[in-house]
């Protein structure tokens, strides 16, 4: 499938908007995300895994625990930065964190 249909299809979702509002700020756990958004912790990881799969978030294990942050690699970033925006989504600061570990 398309890159980009893919991420369109991963940013189409009410849950999934509020789960990259939620990691704007920078990488989180699942029960960080579940505490957040205020949902179960099966539809959050249902979510999450949608978004992993077309490139819009990436992972980080840390021990047991598992944290995701936005995925700012050049093709979500050629391809739909501006449609983040809308999200209100900053993908360039959170590029530019990647680049500060």
């Amino acid at each position: 499938m398309d890159r980009c249909l893919l991420i369109f299809k991963a940013l189409s979702d009410e849950t999934r908007k509020k789960i990259l509002q939620s990691l704007n700020a920078g990488p989180l756990s699942v029960g960080e995300i579940v505490e957040c958004t205020n949902l179960a912790q099966p539809t959050i990881s249902h979510h999450l895994n949608i978004l992993k799969q077309a490139g819009v978030v990436q992972t980080e294990r840390r021990g047991k625990q598992i944290f995701y942050t936005l995925c700012c690699g050049l093709n979500v970033l050629d391809c739909c930065s501006e449609v983040f925006n809308l999200f209100g989504v900053c993908i360039a600061a959170a590029n530019e964190r990647e680049g500060n570990k």
